[in-house]
């Protein structure tokens, strides 16, 4: 029996950082094992938000490190085909076709495109107004049946599944419905408290960060604003010190004697923030070592090549069910031949 396919990646922007980690990157390597597993490396959505020279030009390297941290992190190259989203024209194509199919207003009703806008100080143009419809033919593209995705996303595949059954409906069956599983937080705090985690906002703790930059984040983390002495009893509840601890720091009997102590006062910030230092860099460790197996090794790029070469070959089969459903293919099928006998009473 053929496992069922789960669809997920990032766009080439820089490193995952830990609330990439707990928003989707866990899902990940969790199913890798239960699902044939495709991850996207996303640099035409990239150019929605990032598209300068300057941007373009780190596409290679960024697209590198997404795959480096996802190895690092868990994933087995031998579970998964990454691909390169601008090396499958093909994509585009099923863009075009799945246009036809969601309303302006429908897309304007999504506040995530609104936020992307905002973040990346741009107006909304028109390729980031039919992101989710581009989102769709990846999706689709390879009959996923699954989507991890953090839960800014969610909305998106949303328009996907409207999208597949909206096609399966007016040509006939072609796409399975796809579903979407959401992380625990896409929204991480970052370390000043204030944003969610992003490499924008220099406030994130990468996957790749060495033990030292860890520690140097850590003690720079905001806690409680009105705590302004070790004497003084703090609060636990959003506090971003004791968040992390609760995500990554296994100790839980060493969690709680911190927050109860915290609570009365008798401990102060800077071991809380040793500890959840320690617990940290013993939680990266395993993808310090993973990452130092295949960072020079020669196997990221030949992953990324393989993995878009063979995926390519499974939308190429997708987009041609589709054109023969649609009656695309019949038609310019029929042109060709009525070419071909043309061009042979000519000569």
């Amino acid at each position: 029996m053929e496992k069922k396919r789960i669809l997920t990646g990032d766009r080439p922007t820089g490193k995952l950082h830990l609330g990439h980690y707990i928003g989707t990157v866990k899902n990940r390597v969790k199913l890798q094992y239960e699902y044939e597993s495709i991850f996207i490396i996303a640099d035409l959505h990239m150019l929605t938000t990032k598209n300068t020279p300057e941007d373009i030009s780190e596409i290679d390297k960024n697209a590198r490190e997404l795959v480096l941290d996802s190895i690092s992190a868990g994933i087995e190259p031998k579970n998964v085909n990454f691909y390169l989203q601008s090396g499958i024209p093909e994509i585009h194509e099923m863009y075009t076709y799945f246009q036809n199919l969601v309303t302006v207003s429908r897309l304007e009703r999504l506040p995530s495109l609104k936020d992307m806008a905002r973040d990346a100080n741009i107006e909304m143009n028109f390729a980031l107004l039919g992101y989710p419809i581009l989102q769709a033919a990846d999706i689709l593209c390879v009959k996923s049946h699954l989507v991890p995705v953090g839960k800014d996303n969610m909305a998106h595949v949303e328009i996907a599944r409207e999208i597949a059954r909206r096609f399966n409906s007016y040509y006939g069956e072609v796409f399975p419905i796809p579903d979407v599983l959401s992380g625990e937080d896409a929204s991480l705090v970052g370390i000043y408290g204030e944003k969610k985690m992003s490499k924008s906002a220099n406030n994130a703790i990468f996957l790749s960060d060495s033990a030292q930059e860890v520690t140097k984040k850590v003690m720079k983390m905001k806690t409680d604003p009105n705590r302004i002495r070790a004497d003084i009893p703090g609060k636990v509840e959003g506090n971003p010190v004791f968040i992390y601890h609760d995500l990554f720091n296994d100790n839980i009997d060493e969690i709680n004697d911190l927050k109860e102590r915290y609570k009365k006062g008798t401990v102060g910030d800077v071991e809380v923030k040793e500890k959840l230092s320690s617990a940290l860099n013993n939680f990266l460790n395993p993808f310090r070592e993973r990452r130092a197996k295949y960072e020079t090794s020669g196997l990221v790029e030949d992953l990324i090549y393989k993995g878009t070469l063979e995926v390519r070959q499974k939308v190429q089969e997708t987009l041609l069910e589709m054109k023969r459903k649609m009656g695309i293919y019949n038609v310019s099928n029929r042109i060709k031949k009525k070419a071909e006998k043309y061009n042979k009473t000519q000569s």
